[in-house]
């Protein structure tokens, strides 16, 4: 058997991580209408439920996506050939300003319907979620959703052609299912019972704002790898969900 490569170590060290994140914030504050079942029992069960789904769900589907990039050459998690700086500081700073555009376009559309600003998870659970978002849903949408496609569509059934055009057009549906993926929480957050309640404005936001997300992220997955993506996911969420949602 083969020596895991520390790319691979530091891979199942985040699933891990993520998952501890997921049972940890059932304990959290949650912001929701109905509230979380009473009980510490109930709650200890609902953690350890959730963080086994993500271990083994996110484990399975993210080390699929893992071996997918290596196959495409895309750059690995510690890659020697990316740079700190490509790997972190720039799409830190990218990240950055991505949650400050949000917070602009938010007050823009939120004057569109009656419902106001998009709410937030309530702090300290925003921190929480930021970074269990930028780890988990990149290492599903991003670094196994893409990958996935493009070996399938360009290796697969066009045989190597087109890899370049099939890499957008699967981060494009990537993101669709991204934003769309934000959906229930945004109805259970606002007491929505039907897909139809939610205002044209709102849901306009939500692909607007998780889209744009979404293919700023696969362009630093293609180019530094899915540590970039992670920074990038987690920078803007700080901005847009802690800082501006305590500032709310």
């Amino acid at each position: 058997m083969s020596k895991m490569t520390p790319s691979t170590m530091l891979f199942f060290g985040l699933v891990v991580l993520n998952a501890l994140l997921a049972a940890v914030t059932t304990f959290m504050p949650q912001g929701t209408p109905t509230g979380m079942p009473e009980g510490e029992s109930g709650l200890l069960l609902i953690a350890v439920m959730n963080g086994v789904l993500v271990l083994v769900a996110y484990g399975a589907l993210g080390y699929v996506g893992l071996r997918l990039t290596r196959k495409l050459g895309y750059p690995d998690l510690l890659d020697a050939r990316v740079s700190t700086r490509q790997r972190f500081v720039n799409p830190c700073i990218v990240g950055l300003w991505l949650g400050l555009i949000f917070i602009v376009a938010d007050n823009i559309f939120s004057r569109f319907h009656q419902y106001g600003p998009l709410p937030h998870p309530p702090f300290p659970t925003s921190i929480v979620a930021s970074f269990s978002a930028g780890i988990g849903e990149e290492m599903v949408f991003r670094m196994f959703f893409i990958p996935f496609l493009v070996w399938l569509i360009s290796r697969v059934v066009l045989k190597g052609q087109q890899e370049r055009v099939t890499y957008w057009n699967a981060a494009i549906f990537s993101a669709v299912f991204f934003a769309a993926g934000h959906i229930p929480a945004v109805m259970y957050l606002l007491d929505i019972n039907t897909l139809s309640g939610i205002p044209a404005a709102m849901m306009a936001e939500l692909f607007v704002l998780n889209g744009t997300l979404s293919l700023v992220a696969a362009y630093f997955l293609r180019r530094s790898g899915y540590l970039a993506a992670v920074t990038v996911h987690t920078s803007a969420d700080i901005v847009w969900h802690v800082i501006w949602g305590l500032l709310r």
